[in-house]
């Protein structure tokens, strides 16, 4: 899936590290002054969200304002502005907690009474596109999907390598793995009282191969049989796709080839089922941004019900009754906050207001490995970090180009002075991690190749080159990355490269469209097979947006998926990345390590490979339960 967050710092001038320094030594004067003002209290200051180190985070010429700690009733812990929301937009105002540094990041009023409510409140990094299963196709929309949202299986607890029955309660295949069969539970309902059948699969991929409903994620059904000549419209008749209602209990997939990791596959939210009524009581089957996804109107299968949803804000759910497994759910709700700026994510982190972060400045982490270690997670991911190549913009399209694009590099640098969070440098597009599938080590710094390469292309010395832009989404961390690439390709190639930011869902439609030269781009595996990182560069891919093809390489992917031996499957696949390297589309980058604050209260959330938890297993630490005995 697509990725929208990172991490943040990059390589600073003498100057900057001052201006650092000084804000720093500014913030802790700000903390111990309201410690002696405010020692049973908490302050509200003004929160600039776009601050940066370049300007100080809370203005030293703002005066604290002295107030009394606000009463939370209990019915009102389920609204964000009673547990002091931070406003990602424009001004917020931050209620910072008893405010020693001893102290600051001891339980606050706003946590103690979220435990209390069993209420997570967690951030997301920005506004979601949709809440479509079919639709969203960022990491921010999978998360709150996965939430309210059940399919046939679920992630397990703390193996991302299993999955257990989800809306399905058993299953069985063929010996080959080509044909599955899936039995849908008798309990399982949807949030509004009906029940879940096997048409309502049916019925929900005709709707997802529907080519008209625009879904970029349609490919990752193109496995079952017949689904992608029905999508495009080579087939007309539905029927003939591998999916079929036995019953209204029993669900039978027929895929193209043999498919081990089909249980894998189809935890993604696009395999998950939609509620087909809802979806035609306000609109065609095929139309999108509809009003089906509003809280009143959202029906689910998940263990959480849409409860409210204020544009870049907060989205909020809360515990499902009717859910098939709600014996288990042990939270009330979620409150999920669109804070883009990962420095305002901390401060809410510091102030209590927060359980848990997407990321962390970079600038903080060695503070929090050194001072915190309790508060700081660093887990494994399986996920990429790179820049998409339009190829069909010159110069762009020229091989050479790309590929001297990339050995300018210096992925080492990045790595070490800038994301400091144990990033290993991409030397491949599958990361390390996936069982049995060795990671090509092939992309590296090598600039006296890139400047021969560029020299053959016709741009010798960066002669000629004409600019073209970096196109980020808003996040200082991408921002600071890309002025360090940006130094690189100058210092190296002798070429100028600028800069450019949008918000999250402008940048979406942009990279959709196509209109960049380059644009950041992140992947997260969907699933664990390394297939998951290749079949997006296939040839009319939904998440492709490159403009590369190459009948070759769409022809190894397409034997890989016809190939059931897994050995040779995998010597398959590696031919296929090999070729894609060779004449990259993307500027590799680092592979990504999941870099997040988390309070201690916090229980059963797991590193995971895929990031994909399961939040009916999560629970909170009530004050009471931390403070009995051991």
């Amino acid at each position: 899936m697509r990725l929208g967050s990172s991490t943040r710092q990059g390589l600073r001038s003498p100057n900057f590290a001052f201006r650092e320094n000084r804000q720093r030594r500014n913030l802790k004067l700000r903390r111990a002054s309201c410690s002696r003002r405010c020692p049973s209290a908490f302050a509200k200051a003004r929160v600039v969200e776009r601050a940066s180190l370049a300007r100080p985070r809370l203005s030293t010429k703002r005066k604290l304002r002295r107030t009394g700690c606000p009463r939370i009733r209990p019915d009102e812990v389920l609204e964000s502005r009673s547990i002091g929301v931070l406003r990602p937009t424009g001004i917020a105002l931050a209620c910072l907690f008893l405010c020693s540094a001893p102290a600051l990041f001891g339980m606050s009023r706003t946590l103690a009474e979220a435990n209390r409510h069993k209420i997570l409140l967690i951030n997301e990094i920005s506004e979601p596109q949709s809440l479509d299963p079919q639709i969203g196709e960022g990491q921010t929309e999978h998360e709150i999907i996965n939430a309210l949202m059940d399919g046939l299986v679920e992630n397990d607890e703390n193996d991302q390598a299993k999955v257990v029955p989800g809306l399905a309660d058993h299953w069985d295949h063929n010996d080959d793995y080509s044909v599955w069969t899936f039995h849908i539970r008798e309990n399982a309902k949807w949030s509004n009282g009906d029940p879940v059948t096997s048409q309502d699969f049916v019925d929900s991929y005709r709707r997802i191969l529907t080519a008209s409903l625009g879904a970029v994620y349609s490919d990752a059904l193109f496995i079952m049989k017949g689904a992608k000549d029905y999508y495009d419209q080579k087939l007309t008749d539905f029927n003939q796709v591998g999916v079929h209602a036995e019953d209204p209990h029993t669900l039978r997939i027929q895929l193209v080839g043999p498919t081990p990791y089909f249980l894998s596959a189809i935890l993604h939210t696009c395999w998950f089922p939609v509620h087909m009524p809802t979806i035609l009581k306000f609109g065609r089957m095929d139309e999108r941004d509809t009003k089906w996804t509003t809280p009143d109107n959202y029906v689910g299968t998940g263990p959480f019900m849409l409860k409210t949803w204020r544009q870049n804000d907060v989205i909020e759910v809360v515990r499902n009754p009717l859910y098939w497994d709600a014996a288990t759910v042990k939270l009330n709700g979620i409150n999920f906050y669109s804070i883009e700026n990962s420095d305002t994510a901390e401060r809410a982190f510091e102030a209590g207001q927060l359980h848990k972060t997407l990321d962390v400045p970079l600038d903080r982490i060695p503070y929090y490995r050194r001072e915190h270690p309790e508060l700081i997670r660093i887990d494994p991911f399986l996920a990429d970090y790179f820049y998409r190549l339009n190829t069909n913009r010159k110069p762009l399209d020229n091989p050479k180009v790309r590929l001297a694009l990339n050995l300018a590099v210096n992925r080492e640098e990045i790595v070490t002075n800038i994301t400091r969070a144990k990033q290993p440098p991409e030397t491949g597009i599958v990361p390390p991690g996936m069982t049995g599938y060795e990671p090509l080590d092939i992309i590296h710094y090598d600039p006296e190749r890139a400047r021969q390469l560029l020299a053959e292309a016709g741009y010798p010395n960066g002669k000629g080159f004409p600019k073209f832009n970096i196109l980020i989404n808003t996040h200082e961390a991408h921002r600071v990355i890309a002025e360090a690439i940006q130094q690189m390709w100058k210092q190296e190639l002798n070429i100028d490269v600028g800069i450019e930011n949008q918000e999250w869902k402008v940048y979406l439609q942009s990279q959709n469209s196509m209109n960049y030269d380059m644009i950041r781009g992140g992947w997260i595996g969907d699933f664990m097979d390394p297939v998951t990182f290749l079949t997006i560069w296939t040839t009319g891919n939904g998440n492709n947006d490159t403009g590369w093809s190459n009948p070759a390489y769409d022809k190894l992917i397409d034997q890989a998926a016809h190939t059931g031996d897994p050995q040779k499957r995998f010597d398959i696949l590696h031919d296929a990345e090999w070729l894609f390297l060779s004449q990259p589309a993307v500027v590799c980058i680092y592979w990504y390590t999941r870099v997040y604050l988390l309070d201690p209260s916090v229980k059963n959330w797991y590193p995971l490979a895929l990031d994909l938890h399961n939040f009916k297993y999560i629970d909170l630490e009530t004050p009471e339960e931390s403070s009995a005995p051991k």
